[in-house]
């Protein structure tokens, strides 16, 4: 327990203390009976005197301590006072309303400017005040001018959502046409300062400056409209005119008075009246529509004639302001050209339609004249070969059974004319097949050294009798492409290079180029102009009207069998120097299988004793030839004029011929081909040929199923005088 209450004041525990020592003194002096305890007392009152005086000292200093933590404190509280009054002061000079909101949103201070204009919440303005009851009561006042179709709720919820950022001003509009900008800044310590400032007259100036700048906007904007040729119409965001031009009620028929400023779409639209026409697909209920849609609009773009009989493009687009624009364009002049221009393409339609079936009923005279000519031309050279086969029998039995040269030299002369006459109906006979589509290609592997050797033996005297050396350079390579019209084609070329080589020489060889074999023909003959370089392809044209004879159809046989034969065909010539062709084959892996070399048939004598050969041939002339030329060699000749006779006669003889020469076409009765298998499913194998001017693919494989083969007109006597020798010797096929 203590005997000084530590709550008193100082100066009344001293005093505490200094009554205790002098009663502890009083009471030494009064007990004298006992020294050593009086001693003691005095000594324990002298040692408690000393701490009272140490602790009376320390109070003292802690004294003069709070005295002057006392004074610092009513000092810095006098400069804080002093300072909040000249922050009130410096804060209520300021034009414009201030307020301070601490770190929790709660009103610190504000000066008598922030909201003044906002009467019924003024009062309400005191420290403590929470951010959101301030716009609460802001949003809740009578003095502010909400935004239109804005709810005091979504007003205070918009306010809360700009409070959220670091720095923001923005405007709010007041009653009576007043206006506050309304910034907000962040403190280092996070609280917020407001500012308002009265932007009333600075808006009305810029309003009449805009009125002003509208106005002369307006003014230009009509005077821009009144000079287009378009009509334009301007309606605000209520679908209400707002601007219009001169031109639209001339293109609408529409009396001056019918526009006015505020006249509701609809309105406009009714006072259209019946003279005008919109187009079916889109009416005047679905434009009515479109002008009130909520949602944005789509451009749309239609047409319809006005009482005057105008065509009028028409174009409506929303403006950014939810407005729209309709334009109304005159295109009376351009539908009725494209209606002009629709009735001339009919009838350019009806007269090319016309022509077209005039061409197409050409096309089809010609197609059948051309049909008309290669019958015609196969039929005449089948026909022609007939006797020409005769004639060319007839002349080799008088040159086999001339009696002295001269004769022998006139038959073959003969022969040699007859062979020409054979070339030049081949040539016809090839062109008109090339022509048609009708020549069949047998594409296989052709070995060019063959092919070289037999022209070479073929084309040497040709050449050597008009002084020219042919040089043939022999090539190992095999090529793909068809062996008769590939010979036909060097042939041709090789012809075509000795006629028109005055001197000199022609060459012939290969040049592999990659997968490629070129084949060329040089010569150093007259050349050909660039200008005739392709006119020498086509048939009956020479481009030297005075060079050598000839039909003109070698070159244009060549032409048509390489594009036949997908063979490029290339050409260089310099006049006065000579001239290339060449001709690109593809290089074949496959060979074929050497031929055997066919000696030359040279009768001496009867060759053929007592062979029976049945002949079945329907032209009198080519059957007595035949008949002659077979007799002369020995042989007996069993004649018959078609198939169904040949099968009588053989009847009635009962006799087996040991070798068989049947023409393929034997009038109206059975071909060739078909006596043929009949003959062989009466004696079995029987040796055969097929005598025919037929070249084509369909009659080749008829005869290789028949294990036949063809002896072509005109008959060649070697090869017949061949076959009868074989059939003599084997009585086997040959």
């Amino acid at each position: 327990m203590s005997l000084i209450n530590p709550a008193d004041p100082l100066e009344r525990q001293n005093a505490k203390l200094i009554q205790i020592a002098e009663s502890l003194m009083r009471r030494v002096e009064q007990a004298g009976q006992d020294t050593s305890l009086a001693y003691s007392q005095f000594e324990r009152a002298a040692t408690l005197e000393a701490q009272v005086r140490a602790r009376t000292l320390d109070l003292e200093r802690t004294l003069d301590l709070l005295h002057e933590s006392n004074a610092r404190l009513a000092e810095a509280t006098q400069e804080a006072e002093a300072a909040r009054s000249d922050l009130a002061d410096a804060i209520e000079t300021v034009d414009e309303g201030f307020a301070l909101f601490g770190a929790d949103n709660r009103l610190v201070l504000s000066n008598s400017r922030f909201c003044k204009d906002l009467l019924d919440i003024g009062p309400d303005l005191m420290p403590g005040l929470g951010f959101s009851d301030y716009v609460e009561m802001i949003s809740q006042s009578r003095f502010l001018a909400l935004p239109e179709g804005e709810s005091p709720a979504e007003w205070a919820q918009n306010r809360l959502a700009r409070h959220q950022d670091e720095h923001v001003v923005f405007n709010v509009r007041l009653i009576w046409d007043r206006w506050l900008q309304v910034s907000e800044h962040r403190t280092a310590a996070g609280g917020t300062v407001i500012l308002q400032t009265d932007v009333t007259d600075i808006m009305r100036v810029e309003r009449r400056a805009r009125d002003k700048l509208l106005h002369e906007q307006t003014r230009m904007v009509r005077a821009t409209l009144d000079h287009l040729n378009q009509g334009v119409c301007i309606f605000a965001r209520d679908a209400t005119l707002v601007g219009w031009n001169t031109k639209l009620a001339e293109l609408l028929d529409l009396p001056e008075q019918s526009t006015a400023p505020g006249l509701g779409f609809a309105a406009l639209l009714d006072r259209l009246g019946p003279q005008v026409s919109f187009d079916p697909r889109f009416g005047r209920d679905r434009l009515r529509d479109w002008a009130a849609q909520r949602r944005r609009r789509k451009p749309i773009a239609f047409e319809l004639v006005s009482g005057a009989g105008r065509t009028l493009a028409v174009f409506a687009q929303e403006m950014p302001d939810r407005g729209f624009v309709i334009s109304f364009t005159d295109v009376s002049a351009e539908r009725a050209a494209a209606r002009a221009l629709v009735d001339a393409n009919e009838m350019l339609e009806r007269r090319v339609e016309e022509r077209t079936l005039e061409l197409e009923e050409a096309l089809s005279a010609a197609t059948r004249a051309n049909a008309t000519k290669t019958r015609f031309v196969a039929a005449a050279s089948h026909d022609l070969l007939q006797p020409l086969s005769a004639a060319k029998l007839f002349v080799s039995a008088l040159e086999d059974g001339a009696a002295d040269g001269r004769q022998r030299d006139t038959a073959g002369k003969a022969i040699s004319a007859l062979a020409s006459l054979e070339v030049i109906i081949e040539a016809l006979l090839d062109i008109s097949k090339l022509d048609s589509g009708q020549a069949g290609f047998a594409v296989g592997p052709v070995r060019l050294s063959a092919l070289f050797s037999s022209l070479r033996d073929e084309m040497t005297p040709l050449a050597a009798a008009q002084g020219l050396d042919l040089r043939i350079v022999d090539s190992s390579l095999t090529v793909d492409s068809d062996p008769g019209y590939l010979r036909r084609i060097v042939q041709n070329l090789i012809s075509n290079a000795i006629r028109y080589t005055p001197e000199g020489r022609v060459s012939v060889g290969v040049r592999r180029k990659g997968g490629a074999a070129r084949l060329q023909v040089w010569d150093t003959g007259i050349g050909i102009a660039p200008e005739h370089q392709e006119a020498i392809f086509q048939e009956f044209r020479q481009v030297d009207p005075g060079g050598p004879g000839g039909l003109g159809l070698g070159l244009a046989i060549v032409e048509r069998a390489c594009t036949g034969l997908r063979h490029r065909l290339n050409l260089w010539s310099e006049p006065g120097r000579g001239s290339c062709f060449s001709v690109d084959l593809a290089v074949s892996e496959l060979h074929p299988a050497l031929p055997m070399a066919r000696a030359r048939a040279v009768p001496d004598g009867p060759c053929c004793r007592g062979l029976v050969v049945l002949l079945v041939e329907n032209d009198m002339q080519l059957a007595r030839a035949l008949t002659q030329m077979v007799e002369g060699w020995g042989a007996e000749v069993i004649q018959a004029d078609t198939a169904e006779q040949a099968l009588e006669l053989l009847d009635l003889i009962d006799l087996q011929p040991d070798a068989v020469l049947l023409d393929q076409q034997l009038g109206p009765g059975m071909p060739g081909t078909a006596l043929y298998r009949a003959l062989r499913t009466r004696f079995g194998p029987v040796p055969a040929r097929i005598v025919t001017a037929n070249r084509s693919v369909e009659l080749q494989r008829l005869c290789a199923k028949l294990d036949v083969a063809i002896l072509p007109k005109p008959i060649d006597r070697d090869r017949l005088l061949g076959f009868l020798r074989t059939a003599a010797q084997d009585g086997l096929p040959a």
